[in-house]
C-alpha cells in the first residue's frame, strides 16, 4: 500500500490539518463536525457544547484503574430538549463497541448518536 506522505498508516491527517481552537481532533471528519456544532450553537439550536467529557463506566477498585469513556461531543439539543452524546466514527473498534454499549446502559438519560 502506498501511503501518502504526512499521513499515518491509518490515514489520519497530520496534526496541523486537524487542529482548531487549540484542540487536536482525532480526525478531520471530527474537526469538521465540531465546526458544524459550533454553528448550530451560534444559531441557538444547541447549547452547552463540550468536547470529550469523561464518563466512568466502572469505578476503580483494588489495584484496577477506573474504566472511562470519552465521547467526542456532548450538547443539549434545544428544539428536542434532549442531552446528546455524539461520536464521529470512521471505523468502530471492538473496544469502542463495548464502551458504547456500557455507556448506553449506564447513562440512559443521554441520546447516543454516531456520525459517520
Amino acid at each position: 500500500m502506498n501511503i501518502k506522505r504526512g499521513y499515518s498508516k491509518y490515514r489520519v491527517a497530520p496534526v496541523a490539518e486537524r487542529t482548531i481552537d487549540g484542540h487536536i481532533f482525532a480526525s478531520k471528519r471530527e474537526m469538521h463536525r465540531y465546526l458544524e456544532l459550533k454553528l448550530l450553537q451560534r444559531a441557538g439550536k444547541i447549547k452547552d457544547l463540550k468536547l470529550q467529557p469523561k464518563f466512568i463506566l466502572l469505578p476503580a477498585f483494588k489495584e484496577h484503574k477506573a474504566i472511562t469513556y470519552r465521547p467526542d461531543f456532548i450538547y443539549h439539543d434545544v428544539e428536542a430538549n434532549k442531552l446528546i452524546v455524539e461520536e464521529v466514527k470512521g471505523f468502530a473498534t471492538r473496544e469502542y463497541k463495548i464502551k458504547a454499549h456500557l455507556f448506553e446502559h449506564l447513562y440512559p438519560q443521554y441520546e447516543y448518536l454516531v456520525t459517520k
